[in-house]
């Protein structure tokens, strides 16, 4: 597994070895000792799988309490993934890196506590496995605006309207978010 480093320190792109015969494909997604290593010593207590249709934007998403860091990867489609960093006092504070995840590069993203997730679906559809390091707690979640203007992400939508969750429609600004100190 190679551990790459991304602009925002902490946020990690991992690409798995690969081992592909005609049979198929085997890759090992997760080791512990290995993420340990590599600056990721948690232990993943959810799991979760979405589906989501082309078009679709989730997020900018995070738990002000009970923050999860996430590991994310696609096994069927194409997502464009984000993390943006929501720590008040970083150096990187309000930047974003996103990358194209999906089931041919079989990329995973290493999104820390800390900072916001969002996918944007680029495939007629995409399926989404991710790890979290606490568990899901609605009371707790909250939401920066996909398209806040301070943030500018340049997300691949080609000038189409994303569907968005009524949740996500009601996104704040990253000026009036709860953040992380």
């Amino acid at each position: 597994m190679k551990f790459i480093p991304t602009p925002l320190p902490d946020v990690l792109l991992l690409e798995p070895k690969i081992f592909q015969d005609e049979r198929g494909f085997f890759l090992e997604s997760y080791q512990k000792k290995n993420f340990s290593e590599a600056g990721i010593p948690f232990d993943f207590v959810q799991d979760n799988h979405s589906k989501s249709c082309q078009g679709v934007l989730r997020g900018l998403h995070y738990q002000i309490k009970q923050p999860q860091g996430k590991l994310v990867r696609v096994v069927a489609g194409e997502i464009f993934d984000v993390a943006v960093d929501i720590r008040r006092h970083s150096p990187t504070f309000g930047k974003w890196f996103g990358t194209y995840l999906s089931e041919k590069n079989k990329k995973m993203l290493w999104v820390p506590v800390g900072f916001a997730h969002g996918l944007y679906v680029t495939s007629p559809q995409a399926e989404v496995l991710y790890k979290s390091t606490d568990y899901y707690a609605p009371e707790w979640e909250r939401t920066i605006a996909w398209n806040d203007p301070a943030i500018n992400i340049s997300w691949p939508t080609q000038g189409d309207s994303p569907l968005l969750s009524p949740k996500d429609e009601e996104g704040k600004l990253l000026s009036e978010a709860e953040l992380f100190e």
